[in-house]
């Protein structure tokens, strides 16, 4: 048994990890040569301020006064500069953003693994390419791009992450800080003859990141009035900066000036996903090589924002995130960051059509080095005759390209050139998506290979050990041919000299040869497939053509529920019907009607909103209540059912009820504090830790018997997850949990008139029952409708209330009762287990169902006789 669960982790940690490995590897490609345009640049220094999680609406939109909230930039958009929509993509978090920005190029999902303060790996930035850069903002964001500065040239000064506190009264402090250094610095440059010569040198880029108004939105939503006035602090402060630098300068007119924002925000304060309000933040630009505003008569749009923000006469010029990063190159007169896939917006340039056609030429070139570096990689890792090149874009056709576009720039047709340009990035960016999915297919065919010879050894083994269907079986046909291992030896070797040849890495070698021992595995049981087979055509055609529509409805809507969760809420109903479809309607009444109930009562948490988009802190303070009477309930029954008490029972019942109580005055507690913006409260914070500690051992105290001990499980589950919980979520794990205690209760009916003789009351079974392999009985029908019943439950539990496959579906103020201060793997490690809690609770249901249906999860086989295996032994009725 210790052998199979090793084996099983061992491989669904293999099949996890594939994931990531195929799906989410970094395209990064290294050995490229710099490419900068070769003409004096516009500006010698650049200034780019990045609100974080500012949306693009808030910025742009009048208030209710018909005022706008930023009219300093509403002056730029409209008689200085150009301005759009910067299109960011998923995941929209701050790091993701900032490498877009600055370096170019769309990280990929695994530097979330890795961490905020490294480079999970090595990549150019245009900070990398500046003669010196100062960045003043968050330890977080600064970090990643001042690591490995061999020059030392790129200098950061960050506040403490303590700072970074949801629950503080004043966020926008985090922002006045920013400001303030930055005037500091420029004071300070004009009486120190060193960093006065190196801030008038060109190339220099000064980078301002603001982290208030994304730290007020998570902690006020962006519709408060926290969010508005902290974009009026920063509009404010963004003239003051202009002015001061402009000053400094001696108004030379060669600083260029970029404000946008690395990710948007959700109403309910979140970011993630790709939601529009997520993906789309502002983008402004002004200043030194930035084309003045273009009044227009109509523009079209997919949207209606122009209309909305009251800008339909002013040329809005959207562009992707990654565009940002070519721009600033192109401005300063730096290379292009080396693995940039931005195209440089030329439409915002007020330079000449030279500049723009060079500018662009250079792109063309940058991003088709990153593309022959690829295509070379993957062709020196692929056998000759297995190659298959990008045929799109030939090395002839890349030459004839450049030769054309070069031939147009010397003939002086600059827009020719440019489009040119144009058409070759795209085609260049097309065949770096092939190449770097090139073996994605041939991966993925293994790991789904392996999964499903995984599935179906797993499926065997359970029919092997809980089904006698090995008498029939001949025993020539219970010893596999010898030919079988030699056959799969030679494949193995194969596979193995053709991965060596190839040079490939050895995840492949892993990916490629873990299907060999599972499919050999497979096919030594061929007698129990054997005697599967022949058990099924015993069936009557219609009723096992019945089951298996049946089987494939409940799959769709397992499938179904991953995309709409309104599925989950059709489940349940249908769910609901299964007392009248069998005898237990007429056998179980009360329970029916409980298992009717909570059913229906499920069903109404999908078509709730996601979790967070409307807190209501009294909603988890009478689910708490909730609790609590239904622990006097239970006490009270428990005492009536005993004549003698134990004193430690009662004691850890009322610890519990104690816990369950502090939980309720804590979140109590702690939503007033913040709306105060008084903070996280010690006594609060130290109370939630403790409360979650003891959840893990409480349960291990309660009495083994089954009732009292997932009773104990729930209470202290309802502890932890009530601390966790901003509104109705925290009625779903009771009602969960109410629904398998009946699910428990109509299991045992179910099997009282099927093979089991004796019924014992759920009140008095114990979980060490199951270690007795002698008690336990063969599987049945009914134990697949079971097996479908805890994937539906699972499903249900994950995708009740949110959505874990998004990111922003879960509000981060779920954890403020135990920190306020940013830490993001401690509060992802808390709203995982938030997560899990439901799961928790249904996987202890099921392991009660098991026992009480004698089921046993830990049966051996029992050898009988020479040649013949009996499975258990049958109980009778």
């Amino acid at each position: 048994m210790l052998l199979y669960i090793t084996l099983g982790l061992l491989v669904h940690f293999v099949f996890f990890a594939s994931i990531f490995d195929i799906y989410f590897t970094s395209p990064l490609v290294h050995g490229m040569t710099p490419q900068f345009t070769p003409l004096p640049p516009p500006a010698k220094r650049l200034m780019l301020f990045v609100a974080d999680g500012l949306r693009a609406d808030k910025l742009y939109e009048l208030d209710e006064d018909g005022n706008s909230r930023a009219p300093f930039v509403r002056n730029i958009i409209m008689n200085e500069g150009s301005w759009g929509i910067s299109h960011t993509r998923v995941p929209t978090e701050s790091r993701p953003g900032h490498v877009a920005m600055i370096a170019g190029f769309y990280e990929d999902v695994s530097a979330v693994a890795k961490g905020w303060k490294e480079n999970p790996v090595e990549f150019d930035s245009l900070l990398n390419e500046t003669r010196y850069t100062w960045s003043w903002g968050s330890p977080d964001i600064l970090a990643m791009f001042a690591k490995g500065d061999l020059r030392s040239h790129i200098f950061t000064e960050s506040y403490d992450a303590s700072s970074e506190d949801f629950g503080a009264h004043d966020v926008t402090k985090l922002d006045t800080w920013v400001f303030d250094h930055v005037k500091e610095f420029f004071h300070a440059a004009r009486n120190n003859q060193s960093l006065f010569s190196k801030v008038n040198e060109d190339k220099i880029v000064f980078f301002l990141h603001l982290l208030g108004i994304d730290t007020n939105g998570h902690a006020h939503r962006p519709s408060s009035r926290e969010y508005s006035d902290n974009i009026k602090l920063v509009d404010k402060e963004l003239k003051e900066i202009e002015s001061t630098v402009k000053d400094f300068y001696g108004n030379d007119g060669k600083t260029a000036f970029i404000f946008t924002a690395d990710h948007g925000m959700t109403d309910w304060g979140s970011h993630g996903a790709g939601h529009p309000l997520e993906t789309c933040t502002p983008f402004i630009a002004w200043g030194a090589g930035i084309r003045l505003p273009q009044k227009v008569s109509a523009q079209k749009f997919d949207d209606s924002y122009l209309q909305e923000w009251k800008l339909e006469n002013w040329k809005r010029q959207d562009i992707n995130q990654a565009d940002v990063a070519p721009l600033m190159a192109a401005l300063i007169g730096v290379p292009f960051p080396l693995n940039s896939v931005g195209i440089i917006p030329v439409d915002m340039l007020n330079t000449s059509d030279l500049f723009k056609a060079e500018s662009m030429f250079t792109n063309a070139v940058q991003i088709l080095e990153q593309f022959k570096v690829k295509m070379t990689q993957k062709k020196e890792a692929t056998l000759s005759f297995l190659f298959t090149p990008f045929k799109s874009l030939s090395d002839t056709k890349q030459a004839n390209i450049l030769r054309k576009a070069r031939y147009y720039i010397k003939q002086k047709k600059y827009d020719e050139a440019v489009s040119l340009c144009r058409q070759l990035i795209h085609l260049a960016l097309r065949g770096l998506a092939y190449y770097h999915t090139y073996d994605r297919f041939f991966l993925a065919f293994n790991v789904v290979l392996g999964f499903v010879g995984w599935t179906s050894y797993a499926s065997l083994l359970i029919i092997k050990s809980h089904c006698n269907l090995m008498r029939g079986v001949s025993t020539e046909a219970k010893n596999p041919s010898r030919l079988l291992p030699c056959a799969f030896g030679a494949v193995g070797v194969s596979v193995t000299f053709f991965l060596l040849i190839q040079a490939c890495p050895w995840t492949y070698y892993v990916y490629c040869l873990l299907p060999l021992p599972i499919w050999y595995a497979v096919l030594r049981e061929i007698p129990v497939i054997q005697g599967f087979v022949t058990l099924l055509s015993t069936f009557p055609p219609r009723r096992f053509l019945g089951y298996l529509l049946l089987f494939i409805l409940g799959v769709e809507v397992l499938v179904l529920s991953f995309f709409y969760r309104y599925m989950l809420t059709a489940g349940l109903v249908a769910l609901a019907a299964w007392p009248f479809i069998t005898a237990l309607w007429t056998r179980a009444k009360s329970i029916s009607l409980s298992w009717i109930f909570f059913c229906l009562l499920l069903a109404v948490f999908p078509l709730m909103p996601v979790v967070g988009r409307k807190p209501d802190i009294f909603l988890v303070v009478g689910a708490g209540l909730l609790v609590l009477l239904l622990s006097l309930f239970v006490v009270t029954s428990v005492i009536k059912r005993k004549d003698s008490f134990i004193n430690e029972e009662l004691v850890l019942h009322l610890l519990q009820m104690l816990s369950v109580m502090f939980s309720m005055c804590v979140v109590y507690g702690t939503h007033h504090s913040l709306l105060k913006k008084q903070g996280l409260p010690l006594l609060n914070q130290i109370v939630s830790w403790t409360i979650l500690a003891s959840s893990f051992v409480m349960p291990l105290l309660s009495p083994p018997v089954l009732f009292d001990r997932l009773f104990s499980i729930l209470v202290s589950s309802m502890s932890t997850y009530l601390l966790l919980s901003t509104g109705y979520e925290a009625l779903f794990p009771l009602v969960l949990s109410c629904l398998m205690f009946v699910w428990i209760h109509m299991e045992q009916e179910t099997l009282q008139h099927s093979v089991v003789s004796c019924k014992q009351k759920v009140s008095t079974i114990q979980f060490a029952c199951n270690t007795d392999a002698a008690q336990c009985r063969d599987l049945c029908l009914d134990d697949i409708r079971r097996a479908f019943f805890l994937v539906f439950f699972l499903v249900t539990a994950f995708f009740g209330t949110g959505n874990i496959a998004s990111v922003n579906s879960f509000d981060p103020s779920s954890v403020y009762c135990f920190l306020t201060v940013f830490s993001p793997f401690k509060m992802g490690a808390l709203i995982m287990w938030k997560i899990l809690i439901p799961f928790v609770l249904v996987m202890c249901a099921f392991e009660a169902v098991q026992v009480t249906t004698q089921l046993s999860s830990k049966r051996a086989l029992k050898k009988r006789g020479p040649g013949k295996i009996e499975l258990g032994r049958k109980n009778t009725k």
